[in-house]
């Protein structure tokens, strides 16, 4: 997700946010060729843990002790009701043209739609596939809030997200102390709040309009990942930027740290229709599920390139997907052979 200022404003309530933009050392980006294209944002009402009625409210909410509580009771509800699972869903029902099918969904669609007045509104709209070409390189950040080992728990996290990734998609991702092109930033409310000096100097050229759209974000964004692209190749990310509550309890923490850093590689997009699957609305997975690995896999293969769209990319798409998943082989059982039953007569077999 990515663009205009109002593009953030007009989606009050998102789970997670993704942009991508213009990536420049100048004081200011330069405009891409062409708009750059919402990535991401996924309005999710959620059930209310805490007994009132509606959804959880979206109220400004002071103090990482409060969104602390309120995330707690938010993952026991969702986990009472099967959700936030931990497995990885396994392929059943899926088939080749179940996953290209969603492929095409995830990969070359966005959530926003650009307006004439250069806002975004809430309807999905096709789009071009988006992705890295150079080696990523995760580094990791954290506010002081973060005891040393919940740190350790989250960077061991974040390797094990990065190693199925790079397996998954077969492009260079690793993990690294420092330097990196994709920063995963482990903050507290307060300490997001005070990362714009520390944005400007990751991002160089990072826009006010971007900036505070990581910024002035409420509690129903859980976490969002910014990938930015440069000016002469707007479908090519250059840089990407995670942010991750430190208040969230182990299984959200989980699902932002699975879906955050693959979003950031070019799943652009949400899906009701997509499942078993991460990139969804539902919260039913905490990790990529195996289908999702399959269109990792999928985004990185030499027969796509950024910048294509659905047409462009249909037909290759289904030749990939059915090479992943090609149909059951026929029974081998020559028919017409006679079948014994037990107490009776061979039974020609039909």
């Amino acid at each position: 997700m990515l663009g205009q200022v109002s593009l953030y404003r007009t989606a009050p309530a998102v789970l997670l946010l993704a942009l991508a933009g213009c990536l420049s050392s100048s004081p200011a980006p330069t405009p891409a060729p062409e708009r750059p294209a919402l990535v991401r944002s996924s309005p999710r009402p959620q059930p209310n843990p805490t007994g009132m009625e509606g959804p959880i409210r979206d109220m400004p909410v002071a103090t990482s002790e409060e969104l602390e509580r309120r995330y707690a009771l938010l993952e026991a509800r969702l986990v009472s009701e099967g959700r936030l699972r931990q497995d990885t869903g396994g392929l059943d029902g899926i088939d080749a043209d179940r996953l290209a099918t969603n492929f095409i969904r995830i990969a070359l669609h966005d959530e926003y739609t650009p307006v004439e007045d250069g806002a975004f509104i809430a309807q999905e709209s096709a789009s071009r596939l988006r992705r890295w070409e150079a080696p990523v390189k995760v580094s990791m950040s954290f506010g002081e809030s973060v005891p040393p080992a919940q740190r350790e728990a989250d960077r061991a996290q974040a390797a094990d997200v990065v190693h199925i990734i790079a397996d998954s998609s077969g492009h260079p991702v690793a993990m690294t102390e420092r330097d990196g092109n994709f920063t995963v930033y482990v903050v507290s409310e307060s300490e997001r709040l005070a990362l714009r000096p520390e944005l400007r100097r990751t991002v160089p050229g990072i826009s006010d309009a971007v900036l505070e759209s990581m910024l002035d974000i409420l509690p129903s964004t859980f976490c969002l990942v910014v990938a930015f692209s440069a000016p002469e190749a707007p479908q090519t990310y250059v840089r990407a930027v995670a942010i991750i509550r430190a208040e969230h309890p182990p299984r959200m923490r989980q699902g932002c740290f699975h879906e955050e850093l693959a979003q950031g590689m070019g799943l652009a997009n949400d899906s009701r229709e997509a499942r078993p699957s991460i990139f969804n609305d539902d919260e039913e997975y905490t990790q990529l599920t195996d289908q999702d690995r399959l269109m990792l896999k999928m985004l990185y293969d030499p027969r796509l390139h950024p910048g294509m769209d659905v047409a462009e990319a249909a037909e290759p798409v289904r030749q990939i997907a059915g090479e992943l998943l090609p149909p059951p082989v026929a029974s081998a059982e020559p028919a017409g052979e006679p079948v014994q039953l037990a107490g009776g007569p061979p039974v020609p077999q039909e």
